[in-house]
C-alpha cells in the first residue's frame, strides 16, 4: 500500500492489518506481530490482543522509561571488553499522559560498546510471555524484513513511481511487489546450492545484466558468456534447474496415467 509522504507510517494501519487478521482468523496457528515505534498505538495493541496475536513493538525513549533503567546506565566497572556488554530489563509501564489507559510490559536492552561514551538503549513493548533476551531476539527478526525491503528497492526499483496520479502509482507499486515475489520465488527454485544465498540484486548484476555475444548459424545459435561471475558449470546447472520447472507433456493415450 502506498501512503502519502506527509502522513505517519502507521496512520492507515487498519487498512493494512485488518484484512490480514480476517484472512488468518480461522487458522489454528501461532500469530505474531512485529512493528517499529510508529505502531506503538494502544488501539492497535488492544486489537492484536483481542485477536490472539503476540506482538513486539519498539517504543520511543522518554524520561519515564529512562528512569526505569537508570541503574543500568552507569558504565560497568572494570576493563572494557572487546565485545559489547548487553543487559536486559523488564518492567511495567504506562505513559504519563494516561493515553494507554492500562499498564503494558516493556523490555529494555542496554548495550555498552567499546569506545562509546554512552550506552545504546532500546525499549520494546510486548505481549510475549518470554524471557527478555528472547523478546529482543524475536524483535530483531524485523531486520531480515528490512533487508528484503532494501533488496526490492535495489533489484526491482519499486520506488521509481513516475505516474502523475496517486492511484496509478499505488497500482505500479503493487506490480513491483508482484514482480519481486515472483522473481524471489524463481530464485529459490533455480539456483544451485553453491549460490542459493544470492539475492535478486546479485543475480541481476552477475547473470542478467552481464554482457554476452550471440552468434547465429544456419542450424544452431552460439551463446558466449564471460565466466568472470558465472562459470560454465554453474550456468549449465541453472539452466538444468529451469528445465525441470517445465510442465511435463501429457501422456499419450494407452500409456496409463
Amino acid at each position: 500500500m502506498l501512503r502519502p509522504s506527509n502522513h505517519a507510517s502507521a496512520k492507515y494501519w487498519r487498512r493494512v492489518l485488518l484484512p490480514v487478521i480476517q484472512r488468518y482468523r480461522g487458522c489454528d496457528i501461532p500469530k505474531f506481530f512485529q512493528g517499529d515505534a510508529a505502531f506503538a498505538l494502544p488501539k492497535l495493541m488492544r486489537r492484536l490482543e483481542d485477536e490472539g496475536y503476540q506482538y513486539v513493538i519498539r517504543i520511543k525513549s522518554n524520561a519515564v522509561l529512562e528512569r526505569q533503567v537508570e541503574h543500568l546506565l552507569t558504565r560497568p566497572v572494570g576493563r572494557p571488553s572487546h565485545k559489547p556488554k548487553v543487559f536486559y530489563y523488564s518492567f511495567q509501564y504506562q505513559d504519563q499522559a494516561k493515553l494507554w489507559q492500562r499498564v503494558w510490559r516493556v523490555v529494555a536492552k542496554i548495550e555498552w560498546h567499546v569506545g562509546e561514551l554512552f550506552p545504546r538503549v532500546a525499549f520494546i513493548v510486548t505481549h510475549l510471555n518470554k524471557h527478555s533476551r528472547n523478546v529482543v531476539k524475536f524483535y530483531n527478526g524485523r531486520g531480515t524484513v528490512e533487508q528484503w525491503i532494501k533488496e526490492g528497492k535495489n533489484a526491482v526499483q519499486w520506488t521509481k513511481l513516475s505516474c502523475r496520479m496517486f492511484k496509478d502509482n499505488q497500482t505500479g507499486l503493487q506490480l513491483f511487489f508482484l514482480a519481486y515475489n515472483l522473481g524471489n520465488f524463481l530464485r529459490r527454485l533455480v539456483l544451485p546450492r553453491d549460490v542459493e544465498h544470492w539475492s535478486l540484486t546479485t543475480l541481476r548484476e552477475k547473470l542478467v545484466k552481464i554482457g554476452a555475444k550471440v552468434t547465429r548459424y544456419a542450424k544452431y545459435v552460439t551463446f558466449q558468456l564471460a565466466e568472470v561471475a558465472v562459470t560454465r558449470d554453474l550456468f549449465a546447472a541453472i539452466l538444468d534447474h529451469i528445465t525441470r520447472l517445465a510442465i511435463p507433456p501429457p501422456l499419450a493415450a494407452g500409456h496409463g496415467t
